[in-house]
């Protein structure tokens, strides 16, 4: 697919929208609270402090956490992301904190403009709910790493029975119509062994989401928070309990840190 085009049309597809509702945003995600720390990360970490790669793809970086998290342990990182604004908010963000091993690249999940076995370790957090197609971007991620390479997948997991699973599509579509799907985790299980790929831990944490901050940082109309706020009144009780929805709309969600190795 390559990069996304500029005008009418490109906007209208799917990464165009993904493009177009993220770029303006860049640098409220690199400042976010919510992205910028977390056990993910401090399972990322340890797991690269331990292993040390040569090379590592931050695959749908954001606004570089990823990236910088990992900058400390790795020869390289390559910061690849779908949005140009997002590519150039890292790299202010990486000169005013002098890190000068990372790269970055823009491009789409399903197409990645790399040689087969480029890198040593991948790692993609919060991305993977916007691809085009999980399937084919798993692939790819696999066809660029190396043999034995490590990756670490982080994003928002769906629950398992579907009356809670269609609510958290239904407000992550109302806050941000680029939202593509958060996936249940017998879905990731299934597409990673699918792209070669052998799960060898799994960490669950449950991430707690400010109202107000989580409408504010993606710039959600004011009627489809108010569409949301509605969602969550009139939720069942047990997917009130689920989601923890608290008065004020604050709420609580699944996520999964999972560690694979390529196969």
């Amino acid at each position: 697919m390559g990069e996304v085009q500029s005008g009418t049309a490109a906007e209208s597809s799917h990464e165009g929208r993904v493009s177009a509702q993220f770029g303006p945003q860049a640098a409220a995600y690199v400042a976010s609270a919510v992205h910028a720390r977390g056990p993910d990360l401090d399972a990322l970490a340890t797991i690269l402090q331990r292993e040390r790669p040569h090379r590592l793809l931050d695959l749908g970086c954001g606004g570089g956490h990823v990236s910088f998290t990992a900058a400390p342990f790795v020869g390289e990182v390559v910061a690849y992301d779908l949005s140009e604004a997002m590519l150039e908010a890292v790299r202010v963000e990486a000169a005013r904190r002098g890190v000068s091993n990372i790269a970055t690249r823009q491009g789409v999940a399903e197409a990645l403009p790399f040689p087969h076995a480029a890198f040593d370790a991948v790692a993609s957090r919060y991305s993977a709910h916007h691809w085009r197609n999980l399937k084919v971007g798993l692939a790819e991620a696999r066809r660029v790493l190396k043999a034995g390479g490590r990756a670490v997948f982080m994003d928002v997991v769906a629950p398992q029975w579907p009356v809670a699973d269609t609510f958290l599509q239904a407000i992550e579509l109302l806050r941000d119509p680029s939202h593509g799907r958060n996936f249940s985790r017998g879905e990731w299980d299934a597409h990673l062994a699918q792209a070669g790929f052998v799960v060898e831990a799994v960490t669950a944490h449950r991430l707690r989401l400010e109202f107000a901050s989580w409408v504010a940082r993606i710039r959600t109309p004011e009627l489809h928070a108010a569409a949301i706020r509605s969602l969550q009144q009139g939720a069942s009780a047990e997917v009130a309990r689920h989601f923890e929805i608290e008065p004020d709309g604050t709420f609580t969600l699944d996520t999964l840190t999972l560690v694979a190795r390529a196969v």
